[in-house]
Protein backbone atom coordinates (compact mmCIF):
# COMPACT_ATOMS: atom_id res chain seq x y z
CA UNK A 1 0.00 0.00 0.00
CA UNK A 2 1.39 3.40 -0.93
CA UNK A 3 1.77 6.23 1.57
CA UNK A 4 -1.02 8.08 -0.25
CA UNK A 5 -3.40 5.11 -0.02
CA UNK A 6 -2.60 4.62 3.65
CA UNK A 7 -3.21 8.31 4.42
CA UNK A 8 -6.42 8.38 2.37
CA UNK A 9 -7.83 5.30 4.07
CA UNK A 10 -6.82 6.47 7.57
CA UNK A 11 -8.60 9.78 7.00
CA UNK A 12 -11.63 8.00 5.56
CA UNK A 13 -11.92 5.80 8.64
CA UNK A 14 -11.45 8.85 10.89
CA UNK A 15 -14.33 10.66 9.16
CA UNK A 16 -16.60 7.61 9.33
CA UNK A 17 -15.82 7.26 13.04
CA UNK A 18 -16.49 10.98 13.54
CA UNK A 19 -19.99 10.70 12.06
CA UNK A 20 -20.67 7.61 14.14
CA UNK A 21 -19.51 9.45 17.27
CA UNK A 22 -21.86 12.34 16.52
CA UNK A 23 -24.84 10.05 15.92
CA UNK A 24 -24.14 8.18 19.17
CA UNK A 25 -23.97 11.51 21.00
CA UNK A 26 -27.23 12.63 19.37
CA UNK A 27 -28.95 9.39 20.36
CA UNK A 28 -28.17 10.11 24.04
CA UNK A 29 -30.85 12.83 23.88
CA UNK A 30 -33.48 10.75 22.11
CA UNK A 31 -35.98 8.07 23.13
CA UNK A 32 -37.46 5.26 21.04
CA UNK A 33 -40.54 7.31 20.11
CA UNK A 34 -38.34 10.04 18.63
CA UNK A 35 -36.86 7.64 16.07
CA UNK A 36 -39.96 7.54 13.88
CA UNK A 37 -41.31 11.08 14.17
CA UNK A 38 -41.59 13.05 10.93
CA UNK A 39 -42.16 16.79 10.72
CA UNK A 40 -44.25 16.19 7.58
CA UNK A 41 -44.76 13.57 4.86
CA UNK A 42 -42.00 15.07 2.69
CA UNK A 43 -39.41 14.52 5.41
CA UNK A 44 -37.80 11.44 6.86
CA UNK A 45 -37.63 10.26 10.43
CA UNK A 46 -34.32 9.58 12.13
CA UNK A 47 -35.15 5.88 11.82
CA UNK A 48 -35.57 6.24 8.05
CA UNK A 49 -32.28 8.12 7.80
CA UNK A 50 -30.45 5.39 9.72
CA UNK A 51 -31.95 2.67 7.49
CA UNK A 52 -31.07 4.75 4.43
CA UNK A 53 -27.48 5.17 5.61
CA UNK A 54 -27.17 1.44 6.19
CA UNK A 55 -28.55 0.72 2.72
CA UNK A 56 -26.38 3.28 0.98
CA UNK A 57 -23.17 2.38 2.82
CA UNK A 58 -23.80 -1.29 2.13
CA UNK A 59 -24.53 -0.71 -1.55
CA UNK A 60 -21.51 1.48 -2.18
CA UNK A 61 -18.75 0.34 0.17
CA UNK A 62 -19.60 -3.26 1.02
CA UNK A 63 -21.28 -4.46 -2.18
CA UNK A 64 -19.63 -2.38 -4.88
CA UNK A 65 -16.13 -1.71 -3.53
CA UNK A 66 -16.11 -5.04 -1.69
CA UNK A 67 -17.34 -6.87 -4.78
CA UNK A 68 -20.35 -8.45 -3.06
CA UNK A 69 -23.92 -8.97 -4.30
CA UNK A 70 -26.11 -5.85 -4.05
CA UNK A 71 -29.46 -6.68 -2.40
CA UNK A 72 -30.53 -3.14 -1.51
CA UNK A 73 -34.23 -2.26 -1.43
CA UNK A 74 -33.93 1.54 -1.28
CA UNK A 75 -37.65 2.38 -1.24
CA UNK A 76 -38.17 0.22 1.86
CA UNK A 77 -35.70 2.41 3.80
CA UNK A 78 -38.06 5.37 3.45
CA UNK A 79 -41.37 3.49 3.69
CA UNK A 80 -40.78 2.06 7.16
CA UNK A 81 -42.73 3.83 9.91
CA UNK A 82 -41.43 1.99 12.98
CA UNK A 83 -40.53 -1.41 14.33
CA UNK A 84 -36.94 -0.82 15.41
CA UNK A 85 -35.82 0.72 18.69
CA UNK A 86 -33.16 3.36 19.15
CA UNK A 87 -30.67 0.70 20.26
CA UNK A 88 -31.49 -1.60 17.34
CA UNK A 89 -31.06 1.23 14.85
CA UNK A 90 -27.76 2.33 16.36
CA UNK A 91 -26.42 -1.23 16.45
CA UNK A 92 -27.42 -1.76 12.81
CA UNK A 93 -25.62 1.42 11.82
CA UNK A 94 -22.47 0.60 13.80
CA UNK A 95 -22.30 -2.91 12.32
CA UNK A 96 -22.74 -1.55 8.80
CA UNK A 97 -20.10 1.15 9.24
CA UNK A 98 -17.65 -1.32 10.82
CA UNK A 99 -18.04 -3.69 7.87
CA UNK A 100 -17.59 -0.79 5.45
CA UNK A 101 -14.42 0.33 7.26
CA UNK A 102 -13.02 -3.20 7.06
CA UNK A 103 -13.86 -3.34 3.35
CA UNK A 104 -12.20 0.03 2.74
CA UNK A 105 -9.11 -0.90 4.76
CA UNK A 106 -8.70 -4.12 2.75
CA UNK A 107 -9.19 -2.45 -0.65
CA UNK A 108 -6.38 -3.09 -3.09
CA UNK A 109 -4.92 -0.48 -5.43
CA UNK A 110 -6.84 -2.11 -8.25
CA UNK A 111 -10.14 -1.91 -6.32
CA UNK A 112 -9.48 1.75 -5.53
CA UNK A 113 -8.91 2.58 -9.20
CA UNK A 114 -11.47 0.30 -10.89
CA UNK A 115 -14.58 2.10 -12.09
CA UNK A 116 -17.95 0.51 -11.48
CA UNK A 117 -21.60 1.50 -11.80
CA UNK A 118 -23.58 2.17 -8.63
CA UNK A 119 -27.10 3.67 -8.74
CA UNK A 120 -26.46 4.74 -12.33
CA UNK A 121 -23.23 6.58 -11.45
CA UNK A 122 -19.77 5.50 -12.61
CA UNK A 123 -17.19 5.83 -9.83
CA UNK A 124 -13.76 4.48 -9.09
CA UNK A 125 -13.21 2.87 -5.72
CA UNK A 126 -11.86 6.23 -4.53
CA UNK A 127 -15.02 7.94 -5.76
CA UNK A 128 -17.13 5.38 -3.94
CA UNK A 129 -15.26 6.01 -0.68
CA UNK A 130 -15.65 9.77 -1.06
CA UNK A 131 -19.37 9.29 -1.67
CA UNK A 132 -19.76 7.12 1.44
CA UNK A 133 -17.97 9.64 3.66
CA UNK A 134 -19.83 12.70 2.38
CA UNK A 135 -23.20 10.96 2.32
CA UNK A 136 -22.76 9.74 5.90
CA UNK A 137 -21.71 13.22 7.01
CA UNK A 138 -24.64 14.86 5.22
CA UNK A 139 -27.22 12.67 6.92
CA UNK A 140 -25.42 12.92 10.27
CA UNK A 141 -26.08 16.67 10.08
CA UNK A 142 -29.74 16.05 9.28
CA UNK A 143 -30.07 13.70 12.26
CA UNK A 144 -28.43 16.24 14.57
CA UNK A 145 -30.64 19.05 13.25
CA UNK A 146 -33.81 16.98 13.72
CA UNK A 147 -32.75 16.03 17.27
CA UNK A 148 -32.11 19.70 18.11
CA UNK A 149 -35.59 20.56 16.85
CA UNK A 150 -37.15 17.78 18.89
CA UNK A 151 -35.25 18.39 22.12
CA UNK A 152 -34.11 22.05 22.05
CA UNK A 153 -30.67 20.93 23.28
CA UNK A 154 -27.07 21.53 22.30
CA UNK A 155 -25.60 18.14 21.46
CA UNK A 156 -22.07 18.88 22.71
CA UNK A 157 -20.17 17.37 19.80
CA UNK A 158 -17.08 19.42 20.63
CA UNK A 159 -17.41 19.97 24.36
CA UNK A 160 -13.99 20.50 25.90
CA UNK A 161 -12.33 21.60 22.68
CA UNK A 162 -11.30 25.14 21.83
CA UNK A 163 -12.56 25.46 18.27
CA UNK A 164 -11.31 29.05 18.12
CA UNK A 165 -7.69 27.95 18.36
CA UNK A 166 -5.63 29.34 15.48
CA UNK A 167 -3.88 27.19 12.91
CA UNK A 168 -0.18 26.64 13.48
Amino acid sequence: MTTFQKEFIENTVYRLDESTRMIKKTFEYLVDEDMWKRPNEQSNSIGNLILHLCGNITQYAISSLGEQIDNRERDAEFAKKGGLTKVELLNKLIQTVDLAKTTIQKATSEQLLTKRNVQGFNFSGIGIIIHVVEHYSYHTGQIAFWAKLLKDEQLGFYDGLDLNESNT
